[in-house]
């Protein structure tokens, strides 16, 4: 089978190259799966040269989610049969024509969706749900400010905040990503990502500022964001794109009377089971029920990896890049 293997941790990703490796059986308790989308993460890059918290031990395929359809079950599976269509995930691996993984890392494949759009949404969709719905829990008509939103987990979490019931303010980077957001998800407002945006979340919010900020960027965009936070605001934590992490003195969520909450979906998940599950449950629901639409930037063949790799380190990726294995 064709995979996609990292066998040395290098910049630039020189340590990947696609490869022929044997198809793997499924041991106890586990489940192949004939991958036809997987998508790509920025885990799946930061893997590659090793600068991710988890280091599998080499050489492993890349690829944390997917979609596809059963083609072999171990005799001690039950719930699963040959030609299930599935999404799942695991922590590497599914960048590959064939995967092996846990029977309980499967789940049916919202039927609403194609290959493509459902290797795309787990990932980014959790990470949406265990910020707005756990830790920010959103209540419907607050203003809930994304940053970053039209990458992957930000362009998820507008979405979400819409399906919630949310009043939207996206905020991105480019006039073409703006265009792009309002045309797919018509937030209630999209501004710029630039110096002094609390300006116009203020005047959006009479003032008041947002109940709720998603910051996967860090840096600049989080000192500014503490200052168009409302009384009692969660700003949530996601991650530190920009490249630099943040200060902030207790005095100012003091004062200004809000939470910095930080954001781990799957280490929410191993941490709290059941709640874990509940949370899978419901973006699954909300798939299914079409009332989130994941949508893919580009669905490349597996051989075009780089390609892909690239259009998430420039930033060009509105939403999900997927590959076809």
């Amino acid at each position: 089978m064709r995979a996609l293997q990292v066998s040395e941790l290098l910049p630039g990703h020189g340590g990947v190259g696609l490869v022929d490796l044997p198809v793997p059986a499924p041991e106890p308790g586990e489940v192949r799966v004939r991958v036809r989308a997987a998508a790509v993460n920025f885990p799946d890059l930061l893997m590659t040269r090793g600068d991710y918290q988890l280091k599998p031990d080499l050489p492993f395929v890349s690829g944390l989610e997917f979609s596809g359809e059963v083609d072999a079950v171990d005799e001690g599976v039950t719930g699963w049969r040959v030609g299930d269509a599935v999404v799942g995930g695991n922590r590497f691996g599914a960048m590959a024509e064939y995967c092996v993984v846990p029977a309980a890392a499967l789940r049916p494949k919202p039927a609403i969706l194609g290959w493509d759009e459902a290797a795309a949404y787990p990932v980014a969709y959790l990470t949406a749900y265990v910020a707005l719905v756990r830790c920010g829990r959103v209540a419907p008509g607050e203003w809930v400010l994304v940053h970053g939103a039209a990458g992957g987990v930000g362009l998820a979490t507008v979405d979400l905040a819409n399906a919630l019931g949310a009043r939207v303010i996206a905020a991105a980077s480019s006039a073409e990503k703006r265009a792009a957001v309002e045309r797919l998800y018509a937030p209630d407002a999209v501004i710029a990502a630039g110096p002094r945006f609390r300006d116009a979340v203020k005047a959006l919010t009479g003032g008041r500022g947002a109940d709720v900020i998603f910051d996967p960027v860090g840096g600049d965009v989080f000192d500014e964001s503490t200052r168009c936070i409302a009384f009692d605001g969660r700003l949530l934590v996601v991650g530190f794109a920009s490249g630099r992490i943040p200060e902030v003195s207790v005095n100012m969520p003091l004062i200004k009377g809000f939470s910095v909450v930080g954001v781990r979906a799957g280490e929410y998940g191993r941490r709290f089971p059941e709640r874990g599950m509940e949370n899978v449950a419901a973006i699954d629901r909300l798939a299914a029920e079409g009332r989130i639409r994941p949508h893919v930037h580009a669905a490349l063949d597996l051989a075009e990896w780089r390609a892909g790799f690239a259009m998430l380190e420039r930033r060009e990726a509105i939403g999900k890049v997927v590959l076809r294995p």
